[in-house]
């Protein structure tokens, strides 16, 4: 190996240790290893953020504040509000509301569309009587196998098209990825609704489905006694009857920064203690209205002066990549900032034991924010969060849902035909909602995931620097190498194996760009066809199914739907295997090698 390929497979390396690590955003861990690269002079200085004009991130960009626009007006909700029927079977519900999630996929960002269904699924749930841990990772599986099957459904697919367009001339159009995609989605659509959800384990299946539904949405929360209020001076134990009126659990008392269990119920209350307490939001702020309790400590109650008047209560899942993920609501500065609080976290059950201001928050929490009024969606985007309740989502305009999937559909039928590129088409849809008042302009920076975009921005000229350096063609050659005398579907196969365990355990973004330009080496090496491996890479880069960390989507069901880090694999391993051996026949009939 050469020098430069050393430093590239070096920095490769210590990227993907601490994306594994997770200590730091991966934007952060992205962008500090680019810089690196230039100082160390194996990424040119000129060509160092060339990478953020790239056209993939552009389209990335593009298509979540296209996806937003689409929510926004209503056009997904036509869709949706169709879907729930409580007298339907599970198996059903399953075939229904993951099938219109998959197709919503195809065209709207994977993520989008499964923050939007998941208060549609947990609705049906609780009128349906069941636990929501039956059909929310069927729900999340299907919106990834959904992305698969066009150019926009899945960053993966977007970065795949980008490098065939420099290494080979020509980038794959919209629905390329159709042939082998939709296979794929249909088979593993079949699987997840006949088989898979049926392999979750008992522990989420057979739980009493009230039970359930409680405990996803029952909050570690904490209430102040404030100045001149009833219950000073009158033991802890005197709520009790009161808390169980109103179905909350009191856990017991900080004072002083210090908590007091057990012995806790005959300590006579003083000003500004707070109450550690277990509810449902509901019985949350009926226990703390009928007590005359506040929402937080002596320093922030400002934020809440006038009671609720004024305020919103939200629910939002933690993402891996959220501002607030690994951190605490005290560092962000959630409180000065935006104005909001947080007054409850739900973590799969298990207690807190840092005060919540100071708490660290983790990937798949449901948290509890108050929030001044018709500001709560804004909060949500800022915290890098997806909101629950319905009750946070953003206001809809109905009458604007033809519009925005007009001009949208007009948009995909002209960069399909080759009127206009996709990045031109998506900008113009993006201005036209702009200026029909779809998404308004105070809005449109929001909508952009930016991480995202610096992740890929990030990563782009590392990988072309990697590949410049012949490092692309010794990964390939070791592969060659490993495979040799086995037929190309053995090979694909095996690369789809190693793409798919990168992508369970990194971001799928990152296993794309790192493990396209090895196929398409391979490829050249072989004397095959680069799009039968890039189309390999693309379908495996997507299906992350066996840990709750390969893909956001699975990341946002973990805190709602009551599961494990280990759970994912039960069903997700099966179907990942099923991916391979239905998407390799595919690929060699739709893309001979």
């Amino acid at each position: 190996m050469t020098s430069d390929q050393i430093i590239l497979f070096s920095l490769f390396g210590l990227l993907f240790a601490m994306l594994l690590w997770g200590r730091y955003r991966y934007d952060i861990v992205a962008f500090s290893t680019l810089l690196l690269g230039v100082i160390l002079g194996v990424v040119p200085t000129e060509e160092a953020f060339t990478g953020f004009g790239h056209h993939a991130t552009i389209i990335v960009a593009l298509v979540l504040v296209v996806s937003a626009g689409l929510v926004k007006a209503g056009a997904v909700q036509l869709i949706t509000n169709v879907v729930v029927d409580s007298g339907r079977s599970l198996q059903g519900h399953i075939a229904v509301l993951g099938g219109g999630g998959a197709i919503l996929s195809g065209f709207i960002n994977n993520v989008a569309a499964l923050a939007l269904l998941i208060p549609v699924d947990l609705r049906a749930a609780r009128k349906a009587g069941r636990s929501p841990g039956l059909s929310l990772m069927p729900l999340s599986f299907a919106t990834i196998l959904g992305g698969m099957v066009t150019l926009i459904g899945t960053p993966p697919n977007i970065i795949i098209a980008s490098i065939r367009a420099e290494e080979l001339g020509a980038p794959f159009q919209m629905f390329d990825f159709a042939p082998v995609g939709a296979t794929v989605a249909l088979v593993g659509m079949g699987f997840v609704t006949i088989i898979g959800w049926r392999l979750i384990p008992q522990r989420a299946t057979e739980q009493n489905p009230s039970e359930a539904l409680h405990e996803t949405s029952a909050y570690l929360a904490e209430l102040s006694v404030p100045e001149g209020n009833p219950a000073i001076g009158k033991p802890l134990g005197d709520l009790y009857e009161a808390a169980d009126d109103s179905e909350v659990t009191i856990l017991g008392l900080i004072r002083d920064g210090k908590r007091r269990y057990g012995s806790a119920r005959s300590t006579r209350l003083e000003p500004d203690d707070i109450l550690v307490i277990e509810a449902h939001p509901d019985a949350l702020d009926e226990f703390r209205a009928g007590q005359g309790l506040a929402y937080t400590d002596a320093d922030r109650r400002d934020v809440i002066e006038g009671e609720a008047e004024g305020l919103a209560l939200i629910e939002a899942v933690v993402p891996r990549d959220a501002r607030i993920a690994e951190t605490t609501a005290q560092a962000i500065g959630l409180h000065w900032r935006q104005r909001s609080i947080i007054v409850g976290v739900s973590r799969q059950g298990r207690r807190i034991s840092d005060n919540l201001r100071r708490a660290r928050i983790k990937a798949g929490d449901i948290l509890l924010l108050l929030t001044p009024v018709d500001h709560g969606p804004q909060v949500v985007r800022w915290l890098g969060c997806l909101p629950l309740a319905e009750r946070g989502l953003s206001i809809t305009k109905q009458n604007m849902a033809w519009l925005a999937i007009g001009l949208f559909a007009v948009a995909v039928t002209a960069a399909s035909f080759g009127v206009l590129s996709l990045p031109i088409g998506l900008g113009a849809v993006v201005m036209a909602y702009v200026l029909t008042g779809i998404i308004p302009l105070r809005d449109l920076y929001d909508e952009i995931e930016w991480p995202v975009v610096v992740l890929l921005g990030s990563l782009i000229p590392l990988g072309s620097a990697l590949n410049d350096s012949g490092g692309a063609d010794l990964v390939a050659g070791q592969l060659i190498g490993l495979t040799e005398g086995l037929p190309g579907w053995a090979i694909l196969a095996i690369l789809m194996a190693v793409t798919m365990t990168l992508s369970d355990v990194l971001n799928n973004t990152a296993t794309s760009l790192v493990a396209a330009p090895v196929g398409i080496e391979m490829a050249r090496r072989l004397d095959a066809s680069p799009d039968a491996f890039l189309m390999a890479v693309a379908v495996a880069a997507s299906a992350a199914f066996l840990t709750p960390i390969g893909h956001k989507n699975n990341t946002l069901i973990l805190g709602p739907g009551g599961y494990r880090f280990g759970d994912y694999w039960r069903m997700g391993l099966p179907l990942e295997i099923l991916v391979i051996a239905v998407s390799v026949p595919a690929i060699l009939v739709f893309w001979p090698l």
